[in-house]
């Protein structure tokens, strides 16, 4: 006999070798019905899992993350079958689950199409129907690579000669075999709705120098309404692609003359950046922040005495000589704020001293893995680095918090997700600095987050090695996490340097230091900021706030007028005197996503009004200049 303990404490006994499929339906029709999978002792196992010994055990359900993550594995599962079906040569790579999914790799003879993801969809219905059991078996490690061998999957047997256990699972349904750890659905029956999404190319685990393989990504949920309401998600995030619109709008490009990853502002992009910086920079100021500036290049000795060429040399383009030093373009901001801190002498007096930057880093990212505004390799980082006492180290995290609440909310952002990175138990070793400062550090951040009321999770093992943070993900009008503000707490860089105060004792003290940014990188905050708003940017961003449209060229100079009235308040302005149809302009002007559009006609300069059309609203009717001036100002004010 077995004794089981239960989430809800309760014990029960069962014979040696009952599955937790068995437990699950002892527990009641409802919560079998709805079993995916168990988890004994904290470890994921299959439903046909024979209970061996004591242990305690929680039944994973459809409704749960665990469950929807063990449906897209096993959806994949059933993808690569119907792949090796369809195209018995095909040769099988890894088959994960992602956010929102799943993907497998597969190389074949040829490029697939979508019409072969349609027939592999429905082969996919077919094994569905069939209904086949995933059986898992264990094998010697040396047996399993004799098994992929005779079946022809290189792939599979060069992961296993990189496994170190000598004895691994794997996986049939039907016909199929695959290395894998599991656990699965008990049958391909239970399987849901899915869909297949796309096909994309990928290195064998991630090397260019390994073969190109065919990746297939997929979804799978456990209704269809879950699907459909995902897919018309998809349907509206393809609408709001930050590439798309960024091209329809006018906002930037990249161009292969200048090299990939490396963004070219447009006029009306850049009028976005000025806002957002002008903006930033107003905020820093009354938060008693000085803006400073740093060059974009440094002797190489620096990163090796900031750590940065031993953990982030990857990262970082090539060094270059320049009269017998060697130079780099700069990664991070972080070393030149300590080189400030450490140009004069600083006293407890003068402490917390904030140094704020907009500073263009320069990171190698690869080809493959470049995305429009998202990923880079030149972005400017919306930085700063707090010097402080440990005594101060709570109400800085307080104030950045604040800081990032207030800009957050200006932008339009009113839900994020909080994560408290801290250091792994048992892994001490893997990190920097005392155990004293690693609690105070943690306390803070913890502290802080807990006086503003704000629902965090805490990511056991999450933490740099240099110290906790606070990261935030913010929300998007879809619904999408997007990486936002961060605090970190640095005790590597304050020991590498030596960045001392002076104390009330008249002795040096190292300083606490705080890496944080509010809004992140620019260009990835841009790409969420237009995806979030679809373009149609609120009016104090928007590059454009107002369009006049003349209906003759008899009212040209009446515009011109209108135009100069409106720049003196500050008003970002065109005006289309073309002789085209008031139309075709009003339309252009919808495309362009302007808040305002102002039509002049001979009625409007013989009374000297504007005739406005919002891009809310549209006919608004006529008013006279000064009451349209009032209504800018305050919307622009309020930030609507």
């Amino acid at each position: 006999m077995v004794k089981i303990r239960l989430p809800d404490g309760v014990e029960k006994t069962y014979r040696e070798n009952t599955t937790v499929g068995q437990i699950a339906r002892d527990l009641g029709e409802s919560c079998y019905s709805k079993a995916v999978a168990g988890k004994t002792n904290g470890t994921l196992v299959d439903l046909s899992f024979p209970l061996t010994k004591d242990t305690t055990l929680s039944v994973i359900t459809e409704d749960t993350p665990e469950g929807l993550d063990i449906l897209r594995h096993s959806t994949a599962h059933i993808m690569a079958q119907a792949v090796q079906r369809l195209f018995p040569e095909a040769e099988l790579g890894i088959g994960p689950t992602i956010e929102n999914g799943f993907y497998y790799d597969f190389r074949l003879e040829r490029p697939l199409t979508q019409e072969d993801l349609e027939k592999i969809e429905a082969e996919m219905g077919k094994i569905i129907k069939e209904d086949l059991a995933f059986q898992r078996q264990l094998f010697p490690r040396r047996e399993a690579i004799t098994r992929m061998e005779e079946i022809r999957q290189p792939f599979k047997v060069e992961l296993l000669k990189d496994i170190e256990e000598e004895t691994v699972s794997l996986y049939t349904q039907g016909e199929f075999l695959d290395l894998c750890r599991g656990p699965h659905l008990f049958t391909t029956g239970r399987a849901g709705a899915f869909k297949l999404l796309n096909v994309a190319g990928a290195y064998w685990r991630g090397k260019e120098t390994n073969p190109m393989l065919q990746r297939i990504y997929g979804t799978a949920f456990f209704s269809k309404e879950e699907l459909d309401r995902y897919l018309h998600l998809l349907e509206e995030a393809k609408k709001r692609d930050h590439r798309k619109l960024g091209r329809e709008l006018d906002l930037y490009s990249f161009r292969e003359e200048c090299g990939p990853g490396l963004v070219l502002w447009h006029p009306k992009g850049a009028r976005i950046r000025n806002v957002i910086e002008r903006f930033w920079s107003e905020e820093h100021y009354k938060r008693g922040y000085e803006i400073v500036y740093s060059p974009h290049i440094a002797r190489a000795s620096l990163w090796h005495t900031s750590g940065h060429w031993d953990f982030y040399r990857q990262s970082m383009f090539a060094p270059f000589e320049l009269e017998t030093s060697q130079y780099l373009v700069k990664p991070m901001n972080c070393p030149f704020a300590v080189l400030i801190f450490k140009s004069d002498m600083r006293s407890y007096r003068d402490l917390p001293i904030r140094f704020a930057e907009l500073g263009t880093v320069y990171r190698y990212e690869r080809s493959g893995v470049l995305h429009g505004l998202l990923r880079v390799r030149g972005f400017t980082q919306d930085d700063a680095h707090i010097f402080c006492t440990p005594e101060q180290l709570e109400g800085e995290i307080l104030g950045v918090i604040n800081l990032a609440q207030y800009m957050l909310s200006s932008f339009g952002f009113k839900e994020y997700e909080i994560e408290l990175a801290v250091r792994g138990k048992g892994e001490k070793d893997k990190y920097i600095g005392s155990d004293g400062n690693w609690e105070l550090a943690e306390t803070a951040l913890r502290r802080a987050l807990e006086s503003k009321d704000l629902p965090f999770v805490v990511g056991e093992g999450e933490a740099k090695f240099y110290g906790p943070s606070i990261d935030i993900r913010i929300k998007d009008a879809l619904g999408r996490g997007w990486q936002g503000p961060t605090i970190q707490v640095d005790f590597n860089l304050p020991e590498r340097f030596d960045v001392n105060y002076i104390g009330p004792d008249g002795k040096e003290h190292k300083v606490v230091m705080i890496h944080r940014t509010v809004l992140g990188a620019l260009e990835r905050f841009l790409g969420c900021l237009i995806e979030h708003y679809s373009g149609a940017f609120p009016l104090w961003i928007a590059p454009v706030q107002i369009k006049i449209l003349t209906i003759k060229d008899t009212h040209a100079d009446y515009a011109h007028s209108l135009k100069t009235r409106l720049e003196e308040k500050g008003i970002r302005v065109q005006c289309d005197l073309r002789n085209a149809t008031v139309g075709y302009k009003i339309r252009e002007g919808r495309t362009e996503k302007v808040p305002y559009l102002l039509i002049i006609g001979d009625k409007e300069v013989e009374e000297g009004t504007v005739s406005l059309r919002s891009r809310e609203k549209g006919d608004e009717g006529r008013l006279p200049p000064d009451a349209l001036l009032a209504r800018l100002e305050r919307e622009v004010r309020e930030r609507l």
